[in-house]
């Protein structure tokens, strides 16, 4: 249940007339009262008697009866109370006892022998009521309606619980704004899916992915066919931007201009440029391993960088600084907005959506501290940069690889928000995860299905060996391991890692014991990438001889190949056996 305050009106019979109108799309039904602040106010909608200036003038008397310059200038209080889609439709009683509720919380009729504001609730639709109040007592007072919105919240959600609706997850002030009525209105009528506010925010914030300077931002928002507007100072220092749709105008013919910071809290151009400032602020010397690599290849070596990033990311998330952990979950947003934009069709969708549902975790009031999070940022920057991959082949298999890391990352960030008491940070993070879920089946089920094929044509020497080394480099894990369908495609995996030289039980133990599997569908599938990207191995393994995993015969010369990780330690405790 949603309240969404607005107090800034003036004239009170406007409101009402659209009210108990149409609606502007004739979507207003049967509008009509459900309470009022004396339980007998006119009814327009009912009464055939009773006109919208009879209930107008009752509102606005206790404004009338003060000097005219002590009158509010604007003094129409107003709220809408909207139920879930997936609730129940209430009763004329329940939305009466809403209404009675929100006032009070709100401190506009606070009741108890207080004096009130005069206030009226409105029913035009199944789902939702609107209370419009003036905002003077009846002893001619101002009411105490501060951070009435907030008030509202808070009493909407133990409404919720008594009532057995969908809870919604208290906020923090950092969400971003929701469109207005208006907006979605103008939307519908333009044939869009989505508000200009919300395809603004979207293209600014994959235009914010990767870059590292004010240049580089506004001439991919150019390129994106956006009009920009910039703010200077007297001295010609860049302040600030506003950003409109070509085809988004006013009444006046105009575009509509919106800044950053009302697109989202971290779009303003100072909180941008933290991104790329802080990109040089620990290490000021350009890396060679920061260049950028385009061309062939190019899409899939980003994305073996992303899932390197993201594995290491998941630990500085689990046990960093809070500052630092919060710049890599920010971070994560910029690769998954990179990765929806750079992916094939098959899976473009559901990263699209995580990246979309994810935002919302992307901030809180803990704030970044930018620049540990540099790795995520260049594998961002590379995925931009690296083009387009394809649906298959080492660009496929690649995605997939990235999508999984990815996916414990979402988790990660997901239990971080939660143990801050975040919970609408958590619930996006969660959400997000489950749409990186979808898109990693949809990406996976073609080079696994080759793994497969391969691990089923072992000898049989070969696999009484692998079941061997994994009862001793996994005990804890072995039997649910062999009894999933993903087992052969590890057991190829091991074959090709042992032929490359490495030692498997090492690449085996290092790739549980310092990640959780929890959340995991199959850990089989897990230890597949995690050893392949390890070991350095082809994500795409259609294209090796058969020869490479069909043999049984040991290894010239094994190393334990392990990956750098700051922060690195060793678990004695057993991993949990829970699936994903």
């Amino acid at each position: 249940m949603i309240p969404s305050v607005n107090k800034s009106g003036s004239r009170t019979i406007g409101l009402l007339a659209y009210l108990y109108g149409p609606g502007k799309h004739e979507e207003h039904t049967d509008p009509h009262l459900v309470a009022s602040f004396d339980g007998m106010s006119p009814d327009p909608g009912r009464d055939p008697n009773a006109t919208l200036k009879d209930l107008q003038q009752l509102l606005d008397q206790p404004v009338m009866a003060l000097a005219k310059h002590a009158r509010p200038a604007k003094h129409v209080w107003h709220t809408s109370v909207r139920a879930d889609p997936g609730d129940r439709t209430l009763s004329e009683e329940e939305w009466a006892d809403i209404a009675r509720r929100i006032v009070a919380a709100t401190g506009i009729d606070p009741g108890e022998a207080q004096p009130g504001c005069r206030w009226a609730a409105v029913r035009h639709a199944d789902d939702h009521i609107h209370i419009v109040a003036t905002l003077v007592t009846e002893d001619g007072h101002r009411p105490d309606d501060y951070r009435s919105g907030a008030r509202a919240q808070a009493e909407a959600r133990l409404i919720e619980k008594e009532l057995g609706l969908h809870e919604v997850a208290p906020g923090d002030g950092t969400a971003v704004q929701r469109p207005t009525s208006a907006e979605r209105h103008k939307a519908e009528r333009q044939g869009r899916e989505r508000t200009a506010r919300e395809e603004l925010r979207e293209t600014v914030r994959r235009a914010v992915t990767g870059s590292v300077s004010d240049e580089e931002f506004f001439d991919r928002l150019a390129a994106a066919g956006l009009l920009i507007r910039k703010r200077t100072a007297p001295s010609g220092d860049l302040l600030g931007y506003k950003v409109a749709l070509p085809d988004d105008l006013n009444k006046d013919g105009e575009p509509v201009f919106y800044p950053g910071a009302r697109l989202a809290p971290d779009l303003s151009l100072p909180r941008i440029r933290e991104r790329w400032s802080g990109d040089t602020r620990n290490d000021p010397a350009p890396r060679q391993e920061d260049a950028v690599r385009t061309g062939p290849g190019a899409p899939a070596s980003a994305r073996r960088r992303t899932a390197s990033a993201a594995w290491q990311a998941v630990l500085v998330v689990e046990h960093g600084d809070d500052a630092v952990a919060a710049a890599h979950i920010a971070a994560t947003g910029e690769v998954l907005d990179a990765l929806a934009k750079t992916s094939a069709a098959h899976t473009r969708r559901e990263l699209r959506d995580a990246a979309t549902v994810f935002e919302r975790a992307s901030r809180s009031h803990v704030r970044a501290v930018r620049g540990h999070d540099r790795a995520l940022r260049q594998a961002a920057r590379e995925l931009v940069h690296g083009g387009p991959a394809l649906g298959r082949g080492e660009d496929g298999a690649t995605t997939a690889m990235a999508i999984d890391m990815l996916f414990f990352l979402n988790t990660a960030a997901a239990h971080w928000h939660a143990r801050k008491g975040h919970a609408q940070q958590a619930e996006a993070a969660a959400r997000a995860a489950e749409h990186l879920r979808t898109a990693y089946r949809a990406a996976a089920a073609q080079p696994l299905g080759v793994l497969y094929q391969r691990g089923r044509h072992l000898n049989r020497p070969v696999i009484q060996r692998q079941q061997v080394l994994l009862r001793e480099a996994l005990p804890g894990l072995a039997e649910q391991i062999l009894a999933e369908p993903g087992w052969y495609a590890l057991a190829a995996t091991i074959a090709e890692a042992e032929a490359a030289g490495h030692d498997p039980a090492a690449l085996l133990s290092d790739a549980v014991e310092r990640r959780e599997l929890d959340t995991a569908d199959s850990v089989s599938d897990v230890l597949v990438w995690r050893m392949r990207r390890t070991a350095d191995l082809p994500a795409d393994a259609s294209s090796l001889p058969e020869n490479t995993t069909a043999g049984g015969r040991p290894a010239a010369r094994r190393t334990a190949t392990r990956p750098s990780t700051p922060g690195r330690r060793r678990s004695g405790e057993e991993t949990s056996r829970k699936t994903r």
